[in-house]
């Protein structure tokens, strides 16, 4: 990271936090290191992180995840390409569809519930003033329910946010996302 915050005192929690990373990753994703610098900002993403991407939801995992890398796409950013690409390509189990989803969505071949999802989520990133009706009637006429939408839309609109602040400071992918799932 280009900004030298040192990392402060962390809370029981979040060091039980990056215990059970290391335990279950081999490391501690730069992203959270990156918080630690302030343990309320770092337990405030990571609370928020963890319910958008890990609870229950109409949307799995997976499509999570290519909303992350689909996003994060549009925004170049280095640090959210890497991480969640290696999250599309461990959760689908192809990795061409992770590099697809890095490069450019509309270039895999989806089915028509993704393609919708997606293009959704990167024209809330690229003209969310042009969001209209229109755009959440398509959403729901490939099966999204009411609540499904707002996941969609709340997952796109944290990685904006956190393309924003990973370009901001220069934040780097840990070197292991480049060869998980390969």
């Amino acid at each position: 990271m280009a900004l030298g915050l040192p990392q402060g005192t962390l809370s029981a929690a979040n060091q039980a936090y990056f215990d059970k990373c290391l335990e279950k990753l081999g490391f501690v994703p730069n992203v959270l290191v990156a918080y630690a610098h302030d343990d309320a900002k770092l337990s405030a993403f990571a609370a928020f992180y963890n319910d958008l991407m890990l609870a229950p939801s109409g949307l799995s995992k997976l499509e999570r995840e290519m909303i992350a890398v689909a996003v994060s796409s549009v925004n170049r950013c280095y640090y959210c390409l890497t991480a969640h690409g290696a999250a599309v390509r461990q959760l689908s189990q192809d990795p061409v569809l992770g590099e697809l989803m890095a490069m450019n969505h509309r270039a895999a071949d989806l089915p028509p519930r993704h393609r919708a999802m997606l293009d959704f989520a990167v024209k809330l990133t690229e003209a969310p003033h042009l969001i209209g009706e229109g755009d959440r009637q398509g959403l729901r006429e490939v099966g999204f329910s009411e609540r499904d939408i707002w996941d969609v839309s709340a997952v796109a609109a944290f990685f904006n946010m956190s393309n924003r602040m990973a370009s901001a400071v220069d934040m780097r992918p840990n070197a292991e996302y480049h060869a998980q799932a390969r």
